[in-house]
């Protein structure tokens, strides 16, 4: 029965340890740090490295970061997007690597990211080139840093380019599946992904013409659209295999045929990469580019035995693709760190799903697939396994055959955008065995207890805690065969992150648990103003921005999740000057690992309108204080405001009333971001398209008046004009008005009227 516990637990925790060094083959993100708001780095960044990438590309615009006077900006103190610093110190405490381009071009940017005036040679770049080598040169790896990478020619900091070939894929390509994996099968170079996250290009810095917003992958809130599944399954695939790439090539003399010694079909393309070590690890590469699918036996072809391989039961759906394992050691030698229980003979002679990780503990061999399909996994074996067999985290049913000493395993159906699933099969009853109890998450700046169990009071005495750099533990021991270990997490470690602790004795780590860092609350105020680009993108604002009547107030939500695997008790204390709040104070509790709804009611104490700054304090189980700001609308009228709401250190110029809300920015030439119906959709709906409105080059003058903003071009003059109470924006200026613009139309339940009125006068109507 302990051995059957054991075996689930390593089935359905199966740790996921660092990735091995890459040697040659590199995968990487493009991560265009100005293009994304900064108080979403860190989320961003922590999600990357969870998913399996560890590097991340991007440009230094040039004409981003020095200014008009000459001065560089590298640190944001004129924009947040400008703390290039912060963010190579983010990449560092992730432990992530950076590829770095740091002369022209920069895609899409204003004039490719050169200076104005500046000629577009390497001759002219010498200043710049010298900024960025004195800047950055104790940020390279062989300072400790996360500086991998060169890219261009630059010869700035001592480090390589990416490893060549580059092959760049769009996350949005229909095929980013098959030229990905071209790239793996190819074995060399670099495989780089595009368009993974959602793009906003700082106002005014984007190509001209070019799009203000370019949707990824990944939207803004962190959302995952379908077009990641691709990205994740080889970012797991890779975290291991990318180092036993180089050590592979494709094996031409004996092409890979169907089982009975057949072409394979059209449509259906398969390489075999063949490692130049003996008993180390070897894959088949197939891809269906057909309209059916693939269901038939390969036969692919062992080198080192000199003979054929019959591959059983694929099932290949259209526009699939799958990499074969094919005769992988199970010993130190392929890709499993801790296995030299087995002998150089035992090997996996193929699977039909993506091998991802095998990890051998306390008896048990554990392996991570992705499988698209039911699938199997034929082992060679030099002893009968014990068992049992688990797979998906249910019992399965073990064939294994006495005489061949052949263990074929069944493989359910992964589950998620990587078609992730774990199995587990106990090869021997460990004479000594130690693993930890339900250990799953880690909170952030507390003590946490882990707790650990061993087969014998001996072991127990001579075991450890091997922890993570920074971390700290305290063991108190329960029971002869049982010890706590009171687990201090640094504070300035980054949620969402995950780390490895491992026990060991006598130099052999017995029991590993992967978990994840959790601050000890995670806070949203569920009223906050959200930024929208067209109908389905939007942008949370840091910090929160929550409008109230000016007379009655409102009724502020707050949604608290207790990150921590205990109830925890929190007190929650709003105070900001001008305002009420009732209840004044107010205590919440809250069970392990739960969401809990907090209200209470702001009245206005004769604020003005307008934006007025206030705080959520937190005390307790969690001591944290949330800046916030509350937007005073008076009843009956518009209100003319600013802020940045996009991070960019450029503000947006906001005309609201209590129905409706339009954003505007100051460059650009005033472009018209948002027109939205507050009370529609989740955080409202916006009329306009994701490029916004009246577009134009460069900067404008803008003026606030009482429910109005003016905008002062070169030799023009706009006047916008929230009507009162409605949801009616007017627009005049005293020279004709750009050409295009939003159409009356039904947006979902709203519908724009658009009555242009003369050539300088339009009216924008929102009805529902």
């Amino acid at each position: 029965m302990r051995l059957l516990v054991l075996l689930l637990a390593c089935a359905a925790a199966l740790p996921a340890p660092e990735p091995a060094e890459p040697a040659e083959f590199v995968q990487a993100v493009e991560f265009p740090y100005y293009l994304y708001p900064p108080t979403l780095w860190e989320r961003e960044l922590v999600w990357l490295k969870t998913v399996g990438i560890r590097t991340v590309e991007f440009s230094i615009p040039w004409n981003w970061h020095q200014l008009d006077d000459g001065a560089y900006d590298f640190t944001g103190q004129t924009s947040p997007r400008r703390d290039l610093m912060g963010f190579i110190h983010l990449l560092r405490r992730l432990e992530m690597r950076a590829w770095i381009r740091p002369l022209p071009p920069v895609k899409g940017w204003l004039n490719g990211g050169y200076p104005a005036g500046v000629a577009a040679d390497r001759k002219s770049a010498r200043p710049w080139l010298h900024e960025l080598d004195n800047l950055l040169a104790p940020q390279t790896e062989k300072h400790g840093g996360p500086i991998a990478f060169v890219e261009g020619n630059a010869g700035i900091l001592d480090v390589p380019a990416p490893p060549q070939p580059v092959a760049a894929v769009s996350a949005h390509d229909p095929a980013a599946m098959q030229h990905s994996r071209q790239a793996l099968a190819a074995a060399r170079g670099t495989l780089l992904w595009e368009d993974v996250e959602d793009a906003l290009f700082p106002a005014g810095w984007e190509r001209p013409g070019g799009p203000l917003y370019k949707a990824g992958a990944v939207s803004l809130n962190g959302d995952e659209r379908p077009a990641v599944a691709a990205l994740r399954r080889n970012a797991a695939l890779l975290r291991h295999w990318a180092a036993r790439l180089p050590d592979m090539r494709p094996e031409r003399a004996h092409p890979v045929r169907v089982a009975a010694g057949k072409p394979l079909p059209p449509g259906v393309t398969a390489v075999e990469l063949a490692s130049r070590t003996p008993g180390v690890a070897s894959a088949v590469s197939i891809a269906n580019e057909s309209r059916q699918p693939f269901e038939s036996p390969l036969r692919a072809w062992d080198p080192f035995a000199k003979h054929s391989v019959e591959i059983e039961n694929i099932h290949l759906a259209p526009h699939e693709t799958l990499w074969l394992p094919l005769n992988v050691s199970l010993g130190g030698v392929g890709l499993c760190r801790d296995c030299s229980a087995f002998s150089n003979a035992e090997h996996i002679v193929y699977a039909t799903a993506e091998l991802l990780t095998i990890e051998f503990e306390n008896g048990t061999l554990a392996m991570e697939f992705a499988a698209p399909a039911p699938s199997e996994a034929v082992l060679q074996l030099a002893r009968k396994p014990v068992g049992p067999y688990i797979a998906g985290g249910h019992p399965v049913d073990l064939d294994f055959d006495e005489k061949t000493m052949r263990a074929r395993l069944k493989i359910p159906q992964g589950r998620g955008p990587a078609n992730l699933v774990r199995v587990a099969l106990a090869i021997e009853a460990p004479e000594h065995s130690a693993f930890f109890e339900e250990a799953k998450r880690l909170v952030i700046g507390r003590s946490n207890i882990v707790s650990t169990s061993y087969s014998s009071e001996k072991l127990a005495d001579r075991s450890r805690l091997r922890l993570p750099e920074g971390f700290t533990a305290t063991a108190t021991k329960k029971s002869p065969l049982a010890i706590d270990y009171a687990v201090d997490v640094p504070a300035d470690a980054l949620h969402g992150d995950w780390v490895n602790l491992a026990i060991e004795a006598d130099g052999v780590a017995l029991g590993r648990a992967h978990l994840q860092l959790f601050r000890p609350a995670s806070v949203r105020l569920t009223d906050a103003l959200r930024l929208h680009f067209g109908a389905s993108a939007e942008l949370a604002v840091e910090p929160a921005i929550i409008p109230i009547d000016a007379t009655a107030g409102r009724t502020v939500d707050v949604n608290v999740r207790n990150n921590a695997p205990e109830i925890q008790s929190y007190g929650i204390d709003p105070d900001g000057e001008g305002f009420q709040f009732l209840p004044p104070k107010t205590e919440l509790n809250s069970a392990a690992i739960m969401d809990r709804l907090l209200e209470f009611r702001v009245f206005p104490q004769s604020p003005a309108a307008g934006l007025h700054d206030w705080n959520l304090h937190f005390s307790g189980a969690a001591k944290v204080d949330i800046p916030a700001r509350f937007l005073a609308i008076p009843r009956g009228k518009a209100v003319a405001w600013s802020a940045d709401l996009d991070g960019d250190g450029s503000p947006e110029w906001i005309l609201e009333n209590q129905k409706t809300r339009a954003v505007f920015s100051a460059q650009d030439g005033g472009r018209w971001l948002e027109f939205v119906w507050k009370d529609s959709a989740p955080n409202g709906l916006n009329v306009l398209p994701e490029s916004g409105a009246f577009s134009g080059m460069g900067p404008v003058e803008v003026h606030a008046g009482d429910g109005t903003l003016e905008f002062r071009g070169k030799d023009w003059k706009r006047t916008v004009r929230l009507a009162g109470a409605e949801a009616k924006l007017i627009v005049e200026q005293n020279t004709p008005l750009p050409a295009g613009g939003p159409e009356t139309g039904k947006h979902s339940d709203i519908t724009l009227q658009v009555a242009r009125e003369s050539a300088t006068r339009t009216v924008y109507t929102l009805t529902k």
